[in-house]
């Protein structure tokens, strides 16, 4: 049972750990999910995230992360986690990534691209909603570029807004592209829940 999310916002969008495109919307998402939340920002991630796992390892028996292929972060957040003498569960890892996008689709996922820094992705990526008929092409920038289709690399960055945990659904209402050449991000400015039928 997942009691609480934590949240770390990087000061950098460099970070080797943390996303960092609008992460301060798991805020709205926490309140979807009828989650307590805590919400940090960090220069020092992992000082930061010491210092939160500090506070609550007394409430909680782990935590549960998105690290998929990266075993620099899993092995990270296991050696924390024992610091503490928690655990660290990662339900995607080594999961096949083209398959696992799929899945998490089907499965009822609302996920909107907010961040791309790869070859053979462009600005248009920016503010499309993942769907199915996306795959093929995912696997096409794969197979020409190395591209990860799940993003581990940074390649992409997501944000969800809607998923079967969520009570309530996130919508952006506004927001501005920031654009680099070959890499940016969608930033939002504004958004909020709405009821799902």
């Amino acid at each position: 049972l997942v009691d609480m999310l934590i949240s770390i916002q990087p000061t950098s969008s460099e970070s080797l750990y943390f996303h960092y495109p609008n992460v301060e919307l798991t805020r709205l998402q926490a309140k979807a999910m009828k989650k307590k939340h805590i919400y940090r920002e960090a220069e020092d991630e992992l000082q930061v995230l010491r210092e939160v796992l500090e506070e609550v390892s007394d409430k909680i028996d782990g935590i549960v992360s998105g690290v998929i292929s990266s075993k620099f972060q899993k092995n990270t957040l296991e050696k924390i986690c024992r610091e503490f003498g928690l655990i660290h569960i990662a339900p995607l890892w080594n999961r096949e990534p083209l398959q696992l996008v799929r899945e998490i689709i089907e499965s009822g996922f609302e996920i909107m691209i907010t961040g791309v820094a790869a070859m053979g992705m462009s600005k248009e990526w920016l503010g499309k909603i993942l769907q199915p008929s996306d795959l093929d092409l995912l696997k096409e920038l794969n197979k020409k570029f190395g591209i990860n289709p799940c993003g581990e690399g940074g390649e992409i960055e997501t944000l969800v807004l809607d998923a079967p945990i969520f009570y309530e659904k996130l919508e952006v209402e506004e927001y501005e592209i920031k654009w680099f050449g070959d890499y940016g991000y969608l930033l939002v400015s504004k958004a909020k829940l709405r009821g799902k039928p």
